[in-house]
């Protein structure tokens, strides 16, 4: 859990759990996998256990939803970097529910879902057409190869659909090879881009993200420029110029009423550019910037 994130696209994360399958390119050198081996967890793969976290940790969202009422402000949760929230695997059923369950109970919070497995979705959420209004879907998308992902997502009824193009391997505006095809971009709302970052970061070419860019400026989808990547340097807040700018764009949303449901008549959002927050010079340096949870307990087990 990060109450206060250094990912610069949203405000907090928290991990319902961790470990993951690798599933396509942009998994090869997975930050997530190298932290928990940090702290001795061996959690990647099919046939490896996942690690929970203590009930105190599941508190956490109940405190933030009470704050961002208090003060008017919504806030974005991403959820989740040390894991994706739809891999199908043994030990996840009862955690999923409990985590569909928080969602429910923070209508102050913009759950941003991450995933790579947007075909997973529809049978795993329980909402069917009726989604409540705070939850953000999101594919990954790193290469055209995997541009099917924006094509499962746009049938799905979350309030705002996005895409993170990070690590960005190639373009995903040409379509050069069979099976490959560009990213349509009409039902999405927000376009977030990233190098690839670490000792090992495959290039990315900026002319990649100038091509995404003017996708989204001719499809009114707001564009979110993270980092340009790169090692050491992975070129990143300030740094992520392109053409001499910042590009900061955010989807708008409606902040809650009472219910949490998304209305039927609901519009596309409008886009809005927004500076990153100010972070505090004092916080604890991570190996990563995203979340590691709250401490390193031993791994606890789901109710029979």
């Amino acid at each position: 859990m990060a109450e206060r994130s250094a990912i610069e696209w949203t405000d907090a994360t928290f991990n319902p759990w961790w470990g993951c399958v690798r599933v396509s390119p942009a998994c090869a050198h997975c930050y997530a996998d190298a932290l928990a081996r940090r702290y001795g967890y061996r959690l990647w793969g099919a046939d490896g256990g996942r690690r929970f976290l203590s009930e105190a940790h599941w508190r956490h969202p109940i405190r933030w939803n009470r704050e961002a009422e208090r003060t008017g402000v919504p806030r974005r949760v991403f959820c989740a970097s040390m894991a994706d929230v739809f891999e199908d695997h043994r030990e996840l059923g009862y955690w999923r529910e409990r985590l569909w369950a928080l969602i429910e109970q923070t209508p102050w919070l913009q759950w941003q879902l991450l995933t790579k497995r947007p075909e997973n979705v529809a049978a795993m959420v329980p909402w069917a057409d009726d989604w409540p209004a705070n939850v953000w879907l999101g594919a990954s998308i790193e290469n055209t190869r995997f541009t099917f992902r924006a094509d499962i997502l746009r049938e799905l009824p979350a309030s705002i659909r996005f895409v993170s193009a990070e690590p960005l391997l190639g373009s995903l505006m040409t379509n050069g090879r069979r099976n490959h095809e560009p990213l349509d971009l009409a039902g999405i709302d927000w376009v977030i881009v990233g190098g690839e970052s670490g000792p090992r970061c495959r290039p990315t070419d900026e002319e990649w993200i100038r091509e995404l860019r003017d996708a989204c400026a001719g499809s009114s989808t707001a564009f979110f420029v993270k980092q340009l990547g790169g090692h050491p340097n992975k070129r990143g807040k300030d740094a992520a110029l392109v053409d001499g700018r910042l590009w900061r764009e955010f989807p708008n949303v409606v902040r809650p009423a009472s219910a949490t449901k998304r209305p039927g008549s609901a519009r596309r959002p409008a886009i809005r550019s927004e500076t990153s927050p100010a972070r505090s010079t004092h916080a604890r340096q991570r190996p990563h910037e995203d979340d590691v949870g709250d401490g390193v307990p031993p791994a606890s087990q789901a109710p029979s």
